[in-house]
């Protein structure tokens, strides 16, 4: 990095880069009544693609089932971006692209997960807000205490 290089960082596009439901049970689960247990999980990745740009894909899976383990749906939504980022220290580009890149991407694959439920005749499910920065630290922490095991990248 040059002395007086200014840091850039922009969004170039965001993407659905894949799009995945499931109603393995349909019709019998719409006549049940029970209220099936959410279940949601989430993954980051990031890659370089070329100088200075960066792809970032946050997976967002949310499954709901009956307390017999019978599986109401699942919805799993790999929202896309590509990021410039340039003049950035080496020590804090792995930050933004874990915490600010899936920050930027997060509202996207909220309203991709819950318009694919609600289209699959479901009520919407509106994913809570995520604290990426305290996701990014615990992953960090788990990281350091498993000796041998490389760090999400």
């Amino acid at each position: 990095m040059t002395e007086n290089a200014q840091p850039v960082f922009s969004i170039e596009k965001i993407y659905v880069k894949d799009l995945s439901l499931e109603v393995p049970n349909a019709p019998q689960v719409f006549l049940e009544r029970e209220t099936p247990q959410i279940n949601v999980q989430l993954r980051t990745e990031g890659k370089g693609i070329n100088d200075g740009l960066f792809e970032i894909v946050l997976t967002v899976t949310v499954s709901a089932e009956l307390p017999e383990s019978k599986t109401v749906f699942l919805v799993e939504v790999a929202q896309a971006g590509v990021f410039q980022i340039r003049n950035i220290p080496q020590e804090d580009l792995e930050p933004v692209m874990m915490v600010g890149c899936p920050n930027i991407l997060f509202p996207y694959a909220r309203e991709a997960v819950s318009d694919a439920i609600t289209r699959a005749g479901f009520q919407p499910v509106v994913l809570a807000p995520v604290n990426f920065d305290a996701l990014y630290q615990q992953q960090r922490e788990q990281a350091a205490a498993q000796p041998g095991e490389v760090p999400v990248q």
